[in-house]
Protein backbone atom coordinates (compact mmCIF):
# COMPACT_ATOMS: atom_id res chain seq x y z
CA UNK A 1 0.00 0.00 0.00
CA UNK A 2 3.03 2.07 0.34
CA UNK A 3 4.21 1.98 -3.08
CA UNK A 4 0.11 2.92 -3.97
CA UNK A 5 0.14 5.82 -1.30
CA UNK A 6 3.72 7.17 -3.32
CA UNK A 7 2.52 6.25 -6.55
CA UNK A 8 -1.15 8.66 -6.29
CA UNK A 9 0.28 11.08 -4.25
CA UNK A 10 3.57 11.57 -6.76
CA UNK A 11 1.02 11.87 -9.62
CA UNK A 12 -1.68 14.46 -7.67
CA UNK A 13 1.21 16.61 -6.30
CA UNK A 14 3.38 16.61 -9.64
CA UNK A 15 -0.80 17.55 -11.15
CA UNK A 16 -0.87 20.55 -8.77
CA UNK A 17 2.96 22.13 -9.30
CA UNK A 18 2.69 21.68 -12.71
CA UNK A 19 -1.21 23.24 -12.62
CA UNK A 20 0.38 26.16 -10.14
CA UNK A 21 3.83 27.12 -12.44
CA UNK A 22 1.60 27.82 -15.40
CA UNK A 23 -0.99 29.76 -13.39
CA UNK A 24 1.83 31.86 -12.31
CA UNK A 25 2.88 32.11 -15.14
CA UNK A 26 0.20 33.73 -16.92
CA UNK A 27 -0.62 36.14 -13.48
CA UNK A 28 2.90 37.01 -13.59
CA UNK A 29 2.81 38.06 -17.18
CA UNK A 30 -0.35 40.17 -16.82
CA UNK A 31 1.44 41.83 -13.49
CA UNK A 32 4.71 42.84 -15.09
CA UNK A 33 2.63 44.74 -18.43
CA UNK A 34 0.74 46.77 -15.74
CA UNK A 35 3.65 47.49 -13.71
CA UNK A 36 5.60 48.49 -17.03
CA UNK A 37 3.30 51.30 -16.94
CA UNK A 38 5.47 52.65 -13.59
CA UNK A 39 9.06 52.39 -15.07
CA UNK A 40 11.19 55.62 -15.89
CA UNK A 41 8.92 56.88 -12.40
CA UNK A 42 11.68 58.01 -10.05
CA UNK A 43 14.52 55.70 -10.17
CA UNK A 44 12.31 52.74 -11.11
CA UNK A 45 13.89 50.76 -14.03
CA UNK A 46 12.51 48.00 -16.53
CA UNK A 47 14.93 45.45 -14.41
CA UNK A 48 13.44 46.66 -11.24
CA UNK A 49 9.68 45.44 -12.47
CA UNK A 50 11.39 42.48 -13.58
CA UNK A 51 12.49 41.77 -9.91
CA UNK A 52 9.03 43.27 -8.48
CA UNK A 53 7.01 40.67 -10.14
CA UNK A 54 9.25 37.77 -9.35
CA UNK A 55 9.34 38.56 -5.37
CA UNK A 56 5.43 38.81 -5.75
CA UNK A 57 5.31 35.47 -7.42
CA UNK A 58 4.82 33.70 -3.49
CA UNK A 59 2.25 35.79 -2.51
CA UNK A 60 0.05 34.97 -6.07
CA UNK A 61 1.02 31.06 -5.50
CA UNK A 62 -0.67 31.56 -1.87
CA UNK A 63 -3.45 33.28 -3.57
CA UNK A 64 -3.97 31.05 -6.18
CA UNK A 65 -3.31 27.67 -4.44
CA UNK A 66 -6.64 26.56 -3.55
CA UNK A 67 -7.70 26.67 -7.23
CA UNK A 68 -4.11 25.35 -8.78
CA UNK A 69 -4.81 22.46 -5.97
CA UNK A 70 -8.28 21.87 -7.55
CA UNK A 71 -7.32 21.84 -10.98
CA UNK A 72 -4.31 19.84 -10.05
CA UNK A 73 -5.75 17.01 -8.76
CA UNK A 74 -8.44 16.71 -10.79
CA UNK A 75 -5.55 16.68 -13.91
CA UNK A 76 -3.98 14.06 -12.11
CA UNK A 77 -6.33 11.84 -10.92
CA UNK A 78 -7.86 12.54 -14.79
CA UNK A 79 -4.77 11.17 -16.11
CA UNK A 80 -5.07 7.90 -14.52
CA UNK A 81 -8.34 7.41 -15.10
CA UNK A 82 -8.26 8.22 -18.69
CA UNK A 83 -5.48 5.34 -18.60
CA UNK A 84 -7.85 3.08 -17.00
CA UNK A 85 -5.29 2.46 -13.98
CA UNK A 86 -8.32 3.56 -11.55
CA UNK A 87 -10.15 0.63 -13.22
CA UNK A 88 -6.75 -1.15 -12.45
CA UNK A 89 -6.54 -0.09 -8.48
CA UNK A 90 -9.98 -0.97 -8.35
CA UNK A 91 -9.71 -4.14 -9.87
CA UNK A 92 -7.07 -5.53 -7.71
CA UNK A 93 -9.04 -5.18 -4.70
CA UNK A 94 -8.02 -1.20 -3.09
CA UNK A 95 -11.35 0.16 -2.37
CA UNK A 96 -12.65 3.29 -3.38
CA UNK A 97 -11.81 4.63 0.10
CA UNK A 98 -8.21 3.43 0.52
CA UNK A 99 -7.44 4.84 -2.58
CA UNK A 100 -9.11 8.63 -1.10
CA UNK A 101 -6.70 8.19 1.84
CA UNK A 102 -3.93 8.12 -0.80
CA UNK A 103 -5.12 11.27 -1.97
CA UNK A 104 -5.46 13.14 1.59
CA UNK A 105 -2.22 11.80 2.36
CA UNK A 106 -0.72 13.97 -0.70
CA UNK A 107 -3.54 16.59 -0.02
CA UNK A 108 -1.75 16.99 3.43
CA UNK A 109 1.83 17.12 1.95
CA UNK A 110 0.31 20.61 -0.18
CA UNK A 111 -1.09 22.10 2.76
CA UNK A 112 2.54 22.11 4.57
CA UNK A 113 3.66 23.63 1.32
CA UNK A 114 1.09 26.34 1.89
CA UNK A 115 1.28 26.84 5.74
CA UNK A 116 5.58 27.01 4.45
CA UNK A 117 4.72 29.34 1.08
CA UNK A 118 2.14 31.65 3.81
CA UNK A 119 3.84 31.93 6.87
CA UNK A 120 7.43 32.19 6.04
CA UNK A 121 7.85 32.33 2.23
CA UNK A 122 5.35 35.28 1.13
CA UNK A 123 5.15 37.69 3.71
CA UNK A 124 9.14 38.60 3.42
CA UNK A 125 9.24 38.43 -0.15
CA UNK A 126 6.33 41.00 -1.10
CA UNK A 127 7.35 43.14 2.12
CA UNK A 128 10.47 43.21 0.02
CA UNK A 129 9.12 43.75 -3.40
CA UNK A 130 6.68 45.90 -2.10
CA UNK A 131 9.24 48.20 0.01
CA UNK A 132 12.14 48.73 -2.73
CA UNK A 133 9.71 48.99 -5.43
CA UNK A 134 8.33 52.10 -3.48
CA UNK A 135 12.10 53.09 -2.43
CA UNK A 136 12.72 53.38 -6.14
CA UNK A 137 9.23 55.10 -7.21
CA UNK A 138 10.03 57.92 -4.39
CA UNK A 139 14.06 58.01 -4.13
CA UNK A 140 14.06 56.93 -0.20
CA UNK A 141 15.63 54.79 1.68
CA UNK A 142 13.98 52.61 4.34
CA UNK A 143 13.94 50.68 6.81
CA UNK A 144 12.26 48.61 9.32
CA UNK A 145 13.94 47.13 12.35
CA UNK A 146 12.87 46.13 15.90
CA UNK A 147 12.65 49.96 16.71
CA UNK A 148 10.57 50.80 13.98
CA UNK A 149 9.80 52.17 10.58
CA UNK A 150 13.10 54.32 9.53
CA UNK A 151 13.45 56.85 6.48
CA UNK A 152 15.95 59.33 5.07
CA UNK A 153 14.16 62.17 3.39
CA UNK A 154 16.52 65.10 2.21
CA UNK A 155 18.70 66.23 5.23
CA UNK A 156 15.61 63.85 7.66
CA UNK A 157 16.05 61.32 9.63
CA UNK A 158 12.87 60.02 10.38
CA UNK A 159 11.83 57.13 13.03
CA UNK A 160 8.09 55.76 13.12
CA UNK A 161 7.62 53.48 16.03
CA UNK A 162 3.86 52.95 15.28
CA UNK A 163 2.02 52.92 11.72
CA UNK A 164 -1.70 52.68 12.06
CA UNK A 165 -4.50 52.20 9.34
CA UNK A 166 -5.86 55.16 7.21
CA UNK A 167 -2.68 57.06 7.71
CA UNK A 168 -2.08 57.77 11.33
CA UNK A 169 1.45 57.69 12.66
CA UNK A 170 2.12 57.42 16.56
CA UNK A 171 5.60 58.05 18.38
CA UNK A 172 7.22 59.74 15.29
CA UNK A 173 10.94 61.15 15.75
CA UNK A 174 12.42 63.34 13.50
CA UNK A 175 16.34 64.30 12.94
CA UNK A 176 17.26 67.38 10.93
CA UNK A 177 21.55 67.44 10.09
CA UNK A 178 23.13 70.07 9.05
CA UNK A 179 25.55 70.12 5.71
CA UNK A 180 28.59 69.14 8.08
CA UNK A 181 26.31 66.14 9.57
CA UNK A 182 26.14 67.84 12.91
CA UNK A 183 22.35 67.48 14.82
CA UNK A 184 20.26 70.55 14.61
CA UNK A 185 16.81 69.90 15.05
CA UNK A 186 14.97 66.93 17.31
CA UNK A 187 11.50 66.37 17.29
CA UNK A 188 9.10 64.20 18.85
CA UNK A 189 4.95 63.80 18.00
CA UNK A 190 2.82 62.07 19.81
CA UNK A 191 0.89 61.61 16.43
CA UNK A 192 0.75 62.22 12.93
CA UNK A 193 -2.23 61.86 9.85
CA UNK A 194 -2.11 62.36 6.48
CA UNK A 195 -4.27 65.44 5.28
CA UNK A 196 -4.26 67.26 1.94
CA UNK A 197 -0.89 66.09 1.12
CA UNK A 198 1.03 67.20 4.26
CA UNK A 199 1.57 65.53 7.32
CA UNK A 200 -0.08 67.23 10.55
CA UNK A 201 1.66 66.51 13.56
CA UNK A 202 0.24 66.50 17.03
CA UNK A 203 1.40 66.91 20.86
CA UNK A 204 5.05 68.29 19.35
CA UNK A 205 8.72 68.64 21.82
CA UNK A 206 11.51 70.30 19.33
CA UNK A 207 15.06 70.61 21.07
CA UNK A 208 17.39 72.95 18.92
CA UNK A 209 21.39 72.46 19.16
CA UNK A 210 23.66 75.13 18.78
CA UNK A 211 27.52 74.85 19.57
CA UNK A 212 26.25 76.84 22.62
CA UNK A 213 23.23 75.97 23.94
CA UNK A 214 19.92 73.53 23.56
CA UNK A 215 16.68 75.14 22.80
CA UNK A 216 13.73 73.53 23.82
CA UNK A 217 10.44 74.07 22.89
CA UNK A 218 6.80 72.71 22.72
CA UNK A 219 4.27 73.42 19.94
CA UNK A 220 0.35 71.92 20.19
CA UNK A 221 0.12 71.35 16.30
CA UNK A 222 2.04 71.66 13.25
CA UNK A 223 2.11 70.84 9.46
CA UNK A 224 5.58 68.50 8.07
CA UNK A 225 5.99 69.04 4.31
CA UNK A 226 7.64 65.35 4.10
CA UNK A 227 7.99 63.30 0.60
CA UNK A 228 7.47 60.54 2.51
CA UNK A 229 4.20 58.98 1.06
CA UNK A 230 1.04 56.93 2.66
CA UNK A 231 2.03 54.01 0.23
CA UNK A 232 5.93 53.51 1.36
CA UNK A 233 4.31 52.81 4.82
CA UNK A 234 1.50 51.03 3.88
CA UNK A 235 3.55 48.24 2.98
CA UNK A 236 4.82 47.88 6.59
CA UNK A 237 1.19 47.52 7.54
CA UNK A 238 -0.68 45.72 4.99
CA UNK A 239 -2.36 42.41 6.58
CA UNK A 240 -0.70 40.25 4.10
CA UNK A 241 2.33 41.34 4.55
CA UNK A 242 2.38 39.84 8.10
CA UNK A 243 2.03 36.16 9.01
CA UNK A 244 -0.45 34.93 11.30
CA UNK A 245 1.48 35.10 14.33
CA UNK A 246 1.97 38.60 13.28
CA UNK A 247 -1.96 39.61 12.50
CA UNK A 248 -2.83 38.22 15.86
CA UNK A 249 -0.21 40.47 17.63
CA UNK A 250 -0.90 43.55 15.23
CA UNK A 251 -4.77 43.07 15.91
CA UNK A 252 -4.47 42.73 19.57
CA UNK A 253 -2.08 46.08 19.61
CA UNK A 254 -5.09 47.97 17.66
CA UNK A 255 -7.67 46.49 20.57
CA UNK A 256 -6.15 47.83 22.89
CA UNK A 257 -5.96 51.20 21.10
CA UNK A 258 -9.23 51.42 20.30
CA UNK A 259 -8.93 50.82 16.75
CA UNK A 260 -10.63 48.84 13.97
CA UNK A 261 -9.14 45.68 12.90
CA UNK A 262 -11.90 44.13 11.34
CA UNK A 263 -9.55 43.84 8.03
CA UNK A 264 -6.86 42.36 9.66
CA UNK A 265 -9.37 39.93 11.66
CA UNK A 266 -10.36 38.62 7.98
CA UNK A 267 -6.70 38.15 6.76
CA UNK A 268 -5.68 36.21 10.12
CA UNK A 269 -8.40 34.18 9.48
CA UNK A 270 -7.95 33.58 5.70
CA UNK A 271 -4.44 32.21 6.96
CA UNK A 272 -6.05 29.79 9.13
CA UNK A 273 -8.65 28.72 7.29
CA UNK A 274 -6.25 28.78 3.56
CA UNK A 275 -4.39 25.30 4.56
CA UNK A 276 -7.71 23.49 5.17
CA UNK A 277 -9.34 24.51 2.03
CA UNK A 278 -6.07 23.18 0.22
CA UNK A 279 -7.78 19.84 1.72
CA UNK A 280 -11.37 20.40 0.98
CA UNK A 281 -10.17 21.07 -2.66
CA UNK A 282 -8.27 17.45 -3.19
CA UNK A 283 -11.42 16.08 -1.51
CA UNK A 284 -13.49 17.85 -4.31
CA UNK A 285 -11.74 16.43 -7.28
CA UNK A 286 -12.55 12.82 -6.05
CA UNK A 287 -16.20 12.28 -6.86
CA UNK A 288 -15.58 14.19 -10.37
CA UNK A 289 -12.76 11.88 -11.63
CA UNK A 290 -14.66 8.92 -10.37
CA UNK A 291 -18.18 10.06 -10.78
CA UNK A 292 -19.75 12.58 -13.65
CA UNK A 293 -16.24 13.30 -15.18
CA UNK A 294 -14.95 9.70 -15.19
CA UNK A 295 -15.21 8.99 -18.90
CA UNK A 296 -14.49 13.00 -20.48
CA UNK A 297 -10.97 14.59 -21.93
CA UNK A 298 -8.90 16.59 -19.90
CA UNK A 299 -9.92 19.53 -21.61
CA UNK A 300 -13.43 19.17 -19.85
CA UNK A 301 -11.96 18.69 -16.66
CA UNK A 302 -9.87 21.63 -16.58
CA UNK A 303 -12.76 23.76 -17.73
CA UNK A 304 -15.12 22.26 -14.96
CA UNK A 305 -12.09 22.40 -12.49
CA UNK A 306 -11.63 26.11 -13.62
CA UNK A 307 -15.23 27.46 -13.37
CA UNK A 308 -14.98 26.08 -9.51
CA UNK A 309 -12.25 27.75 -8.98
CA UNK A 310 -12.90 30.44 -9.75
CA UNK A 311 -16.26 30.82 -8.08
CA UNK A 312 -14.76 29.41 -4.78
CA UNK A 313 -12.73 32.63 -5.48
CA UNK A 314 -15.36 34.95 -6.23
CA UNK A 315 -16.89 33.73 -2.94
CA UNK A 316 -14.13 33.88 -0.67
CA UNK A 317 -13.30 37.58 -1.57
CA UNK A 318 -17.34 38.62 -1.48
CA UNK A 319 -17.85 37.28 2.23
CA UNK A 320 -14.47 38.71 2.80
CA UNK A 321 -15.64 42.27 1.96
CA UNK A 322 -19.09 41.87 3.43
CA UNK A 323 -17.24 40.92 6.74
CA UNK A 324 -15.42 44.18 6.70
CA UNK A 325 -18.96 46.54 5.08
CA UNK A 326 -21.43 45.06 6.94
CA UNK A 327 -19.45 43.39 10.20
CA UNK A 328 -20.22 39.93 9.63
CA UNK A 329 -18.47 38.24 12.30
CA UNK A 330 -14.44 37.45 10.24
CA UNK A 331 -14.27 33.59 11.31
CA UNK A 332 -17.62 32.61 9.59
CA UNK A 333 -17.04 34.93 6.47
CA UNK A 334 -13.83 33.27 5.48
CA UNK A 335 -14.96 30.05 6.45
CA UNK A 336 -18.34 29.68 4.36
CA UNK A 337 -17.30 29.22 1.07
CA UNK A 338 -14.89 26.26 1.94
CA UNK A 339 -17.92 25.30 4.27
CA UNK A 340 -19.98 24.92 1.74
CA UNK A 341 -17.15 23.63 -1.01
CA UNK A 342 -16.79 20.49 1.56
CA UNK A 343 -20.12 19.92 1.85
CA UNK A 344 -20.56 19.59 -2.12
CA UNK A 345 -17.68 17.23 -2.00
CA UNK A 346 -18.82 15.21 1.29
CA UNK A 347 -22.53 14.90 -0.56
CA UNK A 348 -21.03 13.52 -3.93
CA UNK A 349 -18.30 11.48 -2.30
CA UNK A 350 -21.10 9.34 -0.65
CA UNK A 351 -22.95 9.34 -3.92
CA UNK A 352 -20.16 6.62 -4.84
CA UNK A 353 -19.96 3.99 -2.85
Amino acid sequence: MKLLDRYIGKTVISGILGTLLVLLILISFFALIEEVEDVGRGDYRTLDAFKYVLFLMPRQAYDIFPVAVLLGSLIGLGGLASHSELVAIRSAGVSLGRIIFSVMKAGLLVMFLVVLLGEVVAPKSEQHAETVRAEKLYNQTTLKTRYGFWARDGEYFVNIRQILPGSELRDIYIYEFASDRTLKLATHAASARYEDGRWRLQGIKQSRFSEQQVISSDIVTTTWESMINPDLLDVVTRPAMLPAWGLYQYIDFLHSNGQEARVYEVAFWEKIVTPLITLVMVLLSVPFVFGVLRSVGIGQRIFIGAALGVLFLLLNKAFGHMAIVYNIDALFAVSFPGLLFLTIALYFVRRLH
